[in-house]
């Protein structure tokens, strides 16, 4: 396709040359796709050349359409409408087009190496189990890592674990408080959601104790850090630090419990890691970070020991990077995490996807690192994200108002349960066949729900709307693979042949076969734009336009009624091709398409 645009571009450049001696290289001939209303594939402004040849858009248009048909073998028709001329292809060219994606085993996917990324992505935190946020951070991130590999990148996929500090520690005290030796087998639930129990019951506890305080008189700001349990954590944490053997074997314990509940999540999403990072390891190194800074005058101390660093030179301000009390806050293992991530990995760049509440925090640890002249500083790029809300507001995991990952998976996987059930779409399935199914289909609708919307938007999610079979779902795209999947089985039955020599003769379509063309055409470029951008929601909405044509060329264009051997084989391949892309797109979304409905 990019290869029919260029040679569509020089010609243009000829024409403007020999028609009106205009020199314009071809690298600056626009060409837009042509609306849908109008027949056409590619589309020429001629407005800008109206005051320099001195003639009106539509005759430019004309002249330069009838010079095209006249001296290109690529232009067959053109129409031009209010100063823009559209061009119809000859589909003897549309025919060495899909001859050429059909016949690349890796249609779509870049052939050459390119550079070294390192995409972090979940960093859950060992107090909860994962929340319905950390979903649209799973899923983006794994989704942006592949969209990555088949550009050609290698990408390694990191975990950031953050199993240390004062909210871990809130959950330790809890349990040592109130949990009288409860285990996930005792209580019958996973470790992660065990962990969660106890930091929902800390922050209750902790509320109690400063309305006490408050009541008594004394002021709130002064009541957070007073009260008992506050203290007790503080306490707890300085132990941890410090190699408590006590606070140890807690923290391992707890932690254990919660990273086999994390694993089972992972699982179930479909989401992998190449490696995990855990804070308890990195901010060690941090440390060494924050010495580093001191020599070289980077960070400075005040007169408590706590060490900070002056960004104000950077738009910022001063910022904590290690506590009075030799306590490391997130920016001290943080860096720590980013010179370990680079001694591991010697990385090109290196992608943080962590939602926009941390827009600032990323800013001011691209800026300590560049001050400290980290040759890696200039490779961190923050993919950030909005939030993800119901239409109860923004969740909260500290009062246990949180929509917990699992549950909505269940819930999901329930709900695809029902509508397939109603639709009859498993008839012949066995009960393994349609647990599978309705799993394909609920996480097909959750990721692709998530992943459709630019990720800088906050947005809704609505769990109904996303399992639709109809409009822009993931099921909705599911089926129209199973449907395609289907007709190939019956073209297989019949012994249809889909080789180049069987459909080569093929060299006049229908208008909805050409549009299924240039929609698989598109599809290299799209691939390239969406790891331009970091955005799976390009995948996305392509699968669902690539989807929407070949349904509409279903509708209007017959396939096994066709009696002529070339364009049934024609017809056959296209469908085996759309299914194929459709897969490739849905893969680089981390969604799975089933092959029967």
């Amino acid at each position: 396709m990019i290869e029919l645009q260029q040679a569509i571009a020089q010609s243009i450049s000829e024409a403007l040359l020999n028609l009106y001696s205009i020199t314009v290289e071809p690298t600056a001939i626009a060409l837009q796709p042509t609306r849908k209303e109008f027949a056409g594939t590619f589309t020429f402004v001629t407005f800008p050349y109206t005051k320099t040849i001195g003639k009106t858009p539509d005759l430019i248009g004309v002249e330069l359409g009838k010079y095209l048909k006249e001296n290109t073998g690529e232009v067959y028709s053109y129409n031009v409408v209010k100063g823009f001329l559209n061009l119809e292809i000859d589909d003897a060219i549309w025919a060495n087009v899909f001859q050429q994606l059909a016949n690349d085993p890796d249609f779509g996917y870049a052939k050459t190496k390119k550079s070294k990324v390192v995409v972090e992505y979940s960093s859950p935190n060992t107090n909860k189990p994962l929340h319905l946020g950390h979903l649209r951070n799973n899923f983006l991130g794994y989704s942006v890592a592949e969209i990555l590999k088949a550009n050609g990148h290698e990408v390694v996929k990191v975990n950031l674990v953050n199993d240390r500090g004062i909210h871990i520690c809130k959950s330790m005290l809890a349990y040592q408080l109130f949990g009288h030796n409860e285990t996930p087998e005792s209580a019958g639930i996973k470790g992660d959601h065990l962990a969660g129990k106890y930091y929902v019951l800390f922050d209750k506890a902790y509320k109690s104790e400063i309305d006490e305080l408050v009541s008594s008189g004394m002021e709130v700001d002064k009541a957070k850090k007073e009260a008992p349990l506050m203290r007790q954590a503080q306490e707890m944490l300085q132990r941890w630090e410090q190699g408590d053997a006590a606070t140890i074997q807690l923290w391992q314990q707890m932690n254990g419990w919660v990273y086999a509940g994390f694993d089972e999540t992972y699982k179930n999403i479909g989401v992998d890691f190449d490696k995990f990072y855990y804070e308890s390891q990195t901010y060690l190194l941090g440390k060494s970070t924050v010495e580093e800074g001191l020599a070289k005058e980077v960070f400075f101390k005040k007169p408590d020991g706590s060490v900070w660093v002056n960004l104000a030179d950077e738009g910022l301000d001063e910022k904590l990077v290690l506590r009075a009390d030799g306590t490391s806050v997130y920016i001290t293992q943080d860096l720590g995490t980013a010179e370990l991530k680079y001694q591991d990995f010697n990385y090109d760049s290196s992608i943080y996807v962590i939602a926009d509440e941390q827009n600032y925090h990323m800013q001011v640890l691209q800026a300590i690192l560049k001050k400290l002249g980290k040759p890696y500083a200039g490779g961190i790029y923050h993919l950030s994200y909005g939030m993800v809300d119901l239409p109860s507001g923004k969740m909260k995991s500290r009062e246990g108002t949180v929509v917990d990952a699992d549950e909505l998976v269940a819930e999901m996987i329930e709900t695809a349960h029902k509508q397939t059930d109603e639709l009859g779409k498993i008839e012949g399935f066995t009960e393994a066949e349609a647990q599978h199914l309705y799993h394909t289909l609920a996480m097909g609708a959750l990721k692709y729900f998530l992943l459709k919307v630019d990720p800088k938007k906050r947005m809704l999610f609505n769990p109904e709307e996303s399992i639709s079979f109809i409009g822009n779902t993931g099921p909705f795209i599911q089926y129209t693979h199973a449907r395609i999947a289907a007709i190939l089985r019956k073209a297989a039955e019949l012994n249809i042949p889909t080789d180049l020599q069987a459909y080569a003769g093929v060299k006049s379509f229908h208008e909805t076969e050409r549009e299924v063309i240039t929609q698989l055409a598109a599809f290299p470029n799209v691939v390239q734009e969406a790891a331009n951008l970091y955005a799976p929601s390009v995948i996305g909405q392509y699968a669902y336009e690539l989807a929407k044509t070949y349904n509409r060329f279903y509708t209007e264009v017959s396939i096994f009624q066709e009696t002529d051997p070339a364009a049934l084989s024609f017809r056959v391949t296209l469908s085996r091709m759309v299914a194929q892309t459709i897969k490739r797109a849905m893969l680089l979304l981390g969604i799975e398409v089933p092959e029967r409905m």
